[in-house]
């Protein structure tokens, strides 16, 4: 499997199917009069996952970039090409939500005997119980850093510590040309502990490599 990260909660999947096959999952592909980033053109996804549409290009513009991709945009249980996709709201589980709380979805997707977990623009200070139940064991998970106002380092550790990956690839946070207001990577990596990370250009990675008992943060280059 390759992850690589296209900017704020863009990233593209491709997970090998064997004898030469690969499927591609694009999530998030961003649109340029919102972020500042381009989408990632020609990639040739079979899977288009949104987690929200607040910058996220509209189906026109999907259509242009990922020509007859199977577009999955809320909550449910999908599979597609043999992926298992499950998409979580943003709210599931909660009490007390106002109609003002942003929509959103959390993805989990499981292929190559491995599953990720893609947060979104997720904010909240924590997840609901019955959201971790709903994510379960995750390998691979992508989340924020520090976005919306109750979302900092602390809260952010406290959102790993629930899911307990065993690699966190951090992401929706400042880079040049994006527009969105992000978080500070150096902020949250000092808050975790880790020292500098030197970024890859992407994440080559198969389930044997990854270790339980050795979680670490990945950081990519966009």
């Amino acid at each position: 499997m390759q992850i690589i990260w296209h900017g704020q909660s863009c990233f593209e999947i491709i997970v090998s199917k064997g004898k030469g096959e690969n499927i591609v999952i694009l999530i998030d592909p961003p649109g340029e009069a919102e972020t500042g980033l381009k989408a990632p053109a020609k990639t040739g996804a079979q899977i288009v996952l949104l987690s929200n549409n607040s910058y996220t290009l509209g189906k026109g513009d999907l259509d242009k970039i990922a020509p007859g991709a199977f577009v999955v945009d809320g909550p449910g249980e999908y599979e597609i090409k043999g992926i298992y996709v499950r998409g979580t709201d943003f709210n599931f589980g909660k009490t007390g939500v106002s109609a003002e709380s942003p929509a959103g979805t959390i993805y989990t997707i499981e292929a190559e005997e491995m599953k990720l977990c893609h947060l979104g623009n997720f904010s909240d200070k924590e997840l609901a119980m019955a959201q971790v139940e709903k994510i379960g064991n995750v390998d691979i998970l992508m989340f924020p850093v520090l976005g919306g106002k109750d979302l900092g380092a602390k809260e952010t550790l406290k959102i790993i510590s629930q899911i307990e990956p065993s690699i966190g690839v951090p992401m929706n946070y400042e880079i040049p040309k994006l527009k969105l207001e992000a978080g500070d990577l150096k902020e949250f990596l000092k808050a975790a502990g880790v020292g500098q990370i030197e970024p890859l250009p992407k994440l080559t990675i198969k389930k044997k490599e990854i270790s339980p008992e050795e979680a670490k943060i990945i950081v990519l280059n966009p």
